[in-house]
C-alpha cells in the first residue's frame, strides 16, 4: 500500500531515501486523481523492496508541493537522492511510472 507522506514526514520518507521515491501528489476532488490512485497502489505492492511509493493530499499538505511547483494535478515526481529526475503531469500509463522507477535500480 502507498505511504500516506505529509510535510512533516516528507523530507525524511523522501528526501533522505536510499531507494528510489514514487509521490504521487493528489486530492479527494480530483476526477482524474481516482483514476491514477490504483495505478499507484499496484506499484507500491510490486515495488515494495525496490522503492517507496506514496501519496502527497495537497488539500491537506501544502508545503512541498508549492516548493516543487505542483499546479496541476495528478502530478507524480519520482525522486532519487533527494533530487527530482522525473515529472508526470497528467494522467499516464502504468508503464511512464514504472520505467521512471526502474531506470533508477
Amino acid at each position: 500500500m502507498a505511504l500516506e507522506i505529509t510535510d512533516a514526514n516528507f523530507e525524511e520518507l523522501v528526501l533522505k531515501s536510499e531507494k528510489p521515491v514514487l509521490v504521487d501528489f493528489w486530492a479527494a476532488w480530483c476526477g482524474p486523481c481516482r483514476m491514477v490512485g490504483p495505478v499507484i497502489e499496484e506499484i507500491s505492492n510490486e515495488y515494495s523492496d525496490k522503492a517507496v511509493v506514496g501519496k502527497v493530499d495537497i488539500d491537506s499538505n501544502q508545503e512541498y508541493a508549492a516548493k516543487y511547483g505542483v499546479r496541476n494535478i495528478p502530478t507524480v515526481l519520482v525522486f532519487n537522492k533527494g533530487e527530482i529526475v522525473t515529472r508526470q503531469v497528467g494522467v499516464a500509463p502504468k508503464n511512464t511510472y514504472t520505467e521512471a522507477i526502474d531506470s533508477l535500480l
